[in-house]
């Protein structure tokens, strides 16, 4: 079993990342040029990373499976970037960021960890407008914020709905700076397949060509991943259909504990499934939410009429419509955070109030542009309805948007320690590949936040501390035994996915386990229906190795056999997911255990049996992994329900 320890600094929650920078080990810039880091993956953390540790002088490996590090799905984020600057003079803190991220997260996210995230937004944004990220402004020239989920001040940085976008730019512009200049090399269209451990520490990855199905050893003194999620295990998710759990899935099973796995989020603005050959979901920005109001008939009767066509929303008179989070969070409305409205959401279309095809609720403009004018909508949020209208093929200034939840985000992911560290010894994780900020909910423009908090403002300092040990260990031979070892361990997975020629396609069995997963890991779990998926993922997995058909060749580009690697590794994870959920007999965040829930529907902690952070570590094929535990301690906000009234 392994000893966790999450290295957390000494001293007040506030001064705990200046005492840890005072005190870290450093690597003088002579040293710095004899040390490499490989980077894995191309989005805003690791985009991030790898151009700060290349600034630093490191000499630095970055792969990105797709054809250019801009296609990363950080661009996806559309909504914005919290920050604790207080630019509306409205009462915001780097204690009040901290806090609604910690209340959030249900009280399942680490003090420090989230505190520091907090200190170093501000510097984020800094960061990003002396690269020409270009922010919205308001009337005076200062940059503007909007509001988001879960919180009453307004600390929200955006560019129209394209704000991932453009921090991805900026982030990709000092990637290429450093790659101009030499001290980042990079890696277009290679995929890293497992991770190499010499005595005891990260020391390369194996890849493969995406383009030539080439087998490559690299090496390097310290390997960091910034791979992202593994939300598309659920097949449907607003994640872009590459994006995979796969890199993260083989540090686990080399020893790296994988943290929380079924802190899943399901995001409430989503436009719903139309049909069952949708291969993946559209996300409408949560920003959306400022200015729209989220309502369904009150009338089961009018419900039904427009599920029918005989009625039209606009025919709903104002009296007969129910704004149900302005009913239920009067103090936040249709800003309350994702896991809650996800479920208010839920619980109206169950109760027979849904749209659509009744699993839909209505997102409407009319009383904003009322009261705004369609020019300051169209300005605030113009792409996102040009988005929509295309999907949809509805004017949404005219008619109001149907939404509905879906996967969006992984709160787990790869267990760290306060220096972004995970149980193997020279594998760092960082943005959404690591369990770190977010607890059992993530906050509505969190998630760029922390990518590039860990990219340019954390990671830099925390893995030289590692490093200044190393700096006498010489570049290794590739040839090692190690090296060897896992090239084996991939060819021999390669081989075996295309010599099983079965009838059924790839697809087929990740659709079957993206409904095993959504049906009874989604948005709601319970006992039986945790038992039955592990059981029904089993049976699906034994059917996988018997029956999957791969075409084409392993020595070519080949999408098959990319995507049978990482559905493999999906029906391994979603078990794994299943296991979590069935362990942790409580509700949370975005962990929702039916059994567990208040008189008035909403998540029922259990905190003094799970105020803590489950770690899972592999034990090997068919057998049970073991549940390592970090206890969560709050010496800084209080614990309560949470409550958004």
């Amino acid at each position: 079993m392994t000893v966790l320890n999450s290295k957390i600094p000494q001293g007040p929650v506030s001064e705990k990342w200046t005492y840890y920078k005072a005190h870290q080990n450093l690597v003088n810039p002579a040293n710095k040029r004899k040390l490499d880091i490989i980077v894995v993956g191309t989005g805003l953390a690791g985009a991030s990373a790898a151009a700060s540790l290349g600034e630093l002088g490191f000499n630095v490996k970055i792969f990105c499976y797709q054809d250019s590090p801009r296609r990363a799905h950080s661009i996806a984020a559309q909504g914005g970037i919290n920050a604790a600057k207080n630019y509306q003079n409205d009462g915001d803190s780097v204690y009040r960021l901290f806090y609604d991220t910690i209340k959030g997260g249900d009280y399942r996210a680490r003090e420090a960890n989230v505190h520091r995230l907090a200190e170093v937004s501000n510097n984020i944004i800094d960061q990003c407008v002396a690269q020409g990220v270009p922010f919205a402004r308001d009337y005076g020239g200062l940059l503007d914020n909007r509001s988001f989920g879960g919180a009453q001040v307004s600390r929200t940085f955006y560019a129209r709905g394209q704000t991932g976008q453009q921090l991805l730019l900026g982030a990709y512009s000092a990637l290429s700076r450093q790659i101009k200049k030499g001290t980042v090399k990079m890696y277009n269209r290679t995929e890293m397949l497992d991770v190499v451990i010499v005595d005891g520490k990260a020391r390369g990855i194996i890849t493969r060509d995406l383009t030539t199905g080439k087998i490559e050893r690299h090496f390097g003194h310290a390997v960091v991943l910034g791979t992202g999620g593994y939300g598309n295990v659920f097949f449907l998710s607003t994640n872009a259909m590459g994006s995979n759990g796969s890199a993260a899935w083989q540090v686990y099973k080399r020893g790296a504990c994988m943290a929380n796995p079924c802190f899943t989020q399901i995001h409430p603005t989503c436009i719903p499934v139309h049909g069952d050959y949708q291969s993946k979901l559209t996300l409408m920005s949560e920003s959306l939410r400022n200015d729209g109001r989220i309502w369904v008939p009150k009338k089961k009767e009018d419900a039904e009429a427009i599920r029918a066509g005989k009625l039209k929303p606009t025919q709903i008179k104002e009296e007969d419509r129910d704004y149900y989070l302005e009913r239920r969070y009067p103090a936040f409305g249709n800003l309350v955070p994702r896991d809650v409205a996800s479920r208010a959401a839920k619980e109206r279309c169950d109760a027979g109030f849904g749209v659509g095809s009744g699993l839909a609720v209505y997102l409407d403009f009319s009383s904003a542009i009322e009261r705004l004018g369609k020019n300051v909508i169209e300005q605030r949020y113009g792409n996102l309805f040009q988005m929509y209208e295309k999907i949809v093929d509805e004017n949404p200034y005219e008619t109001p948007m149907m939404i509905y939840p879906a996967v969006h985000y992984t709160m787990g992911g790869i267990w760290v320690d306060y220096e972004l560290q995970t149980t193997i010894p020279g594998l760092f994780a960082t943005g959404e590949a690591n369990f770190s900020d977010h607890g059992a909910n993530r906050l509505g423009a969190s998630a760029l936040m922390q990518g590039l908090a860990d990219g340019y403002f954390v990671l830099p300092y925390t893995i030289q501390n590692y490093l200044s040990a190393d700096i006498r260990t010489p570049r290794m031979s590739t040839d090692l035994a190690p090296f060897a070892e896992a090239e084996k361990n991939v060819q021999d997975k390669i081989n075996r996915l295309m010599s099983i020629q079965g009838k059924n396609s790839v697809d087929s069995f990740h659709k079957r386990l993206g409904h095993i997963m959504w049906e009874k890991v989604g948005m709601a779990r319970t006992k039986e229906s945790c038992t039955a998926a592990i059981s029904e993922i089993k049976a699906l997995r034994q059917e996988f190795w018997k029956d999957v058909r791969v075409t084409g060749s392993a020595t070519e580009f080949n999408p098959e056999l990319e995507k049978a690697l990482r559905v493999a590794d999906f029906l391994e994870l979603g078990e794994l997911m299943a296991k979590d959920a069935l362990n942790r007999e409580e509700s949370c965040g975005g962990h929702f255990r039916e059994e567990y829930q208040t008189a008035e529907g909403e998540a029922d902690r259990q905190d003094d049996k799970f105020m803590y952070v489950a770690a899972w570590e592999y034990q090997g094929d068919g057998k049970e992994p073991i549940l390592n535990k970090e206890p969560l301690v709050y010496e800084n906000i209080k614990v309560a329900q949470r409550n958004y009234k």
